[in-house]
């Protein structure tokens, strides 16, 4: 059995679709002299909130040695697995023999990478801090993958107030030379 709906005839107005058309024109009209909100993007940045979270790099200490011990716990705790760390001996001769191992190759695959910042939480050393950049490009899947030197340069320097790595050369050669 079919049930037969009846349609409400329209008015002459919503026959012509004026009040739609006026509808329309008035939300333009409104927007036309409200503040613009466009930025001129590569001149202009945008500003961040506080406790943005962007793309992670390696940094070095105010002496421009790196901070990052091979421990591999960021690569252990990235959820999507984008880290890739081989750790490497530091030899017996060199001045930071103290630091028992460095970073060989450091790796960070950015279309892997969900900026979650757990590898900034659990570095011992802050070696991995997540910066303020926001607009990553690249051309093929390659690219996407950031080495050592590439994170590095992104990170440059870092104030550290620790010095920890200072502290444990001269405590070790106090050691020494008693």
């Amino acid at each position: 059995m079919s049930i037969i709906v009846e349609r409400k005839k329209l008015s002459l107005a919503e026959r012509t679709y004026l009040p739609q058309i006026i509808g329309g024109l008035w939300i333009t009209l409104k927007n036309l002299f409200r503040k613009k909100v466009t930025l001129s993007y590569p001149d202009q940045p945008p500003t961040l909130p506080a406790g943005y979270r962007g793309a992670p790099t390696l940094v070095k200490d105010s002496l421009g040695r790196e901070k990052c011990v091979a421990c591999q716990m960021c690569e252990f705790i990235c959820p999507p697995k984008a880290i890739k760390i081989t750790p490497n001996e530091i030899t017996k001769d060199s001045e930071y023999a103290f630091i028992q191992k460095g970073p060989k190759t450091f790796e960070i695959d950015m279309l892997r990478c969900i900026f979650c910042g757990m590898c900034q939480y659990v570095c011992p050393e802050r070696a991995i801090v997540l910066q303020n950049e926001f607009s990553l490009n690249f051309y093929d899947r390659q690219s996407a993958v950031r080495n050592k030197e590439d994170l590095y340069a992104a990170g440059k320097t870092l104030p550290d107030e620790v010095m920890k790595w200072q502290k444990i050369k001269e405590e070790t050669q106090k050691k020494v030379s008693h």
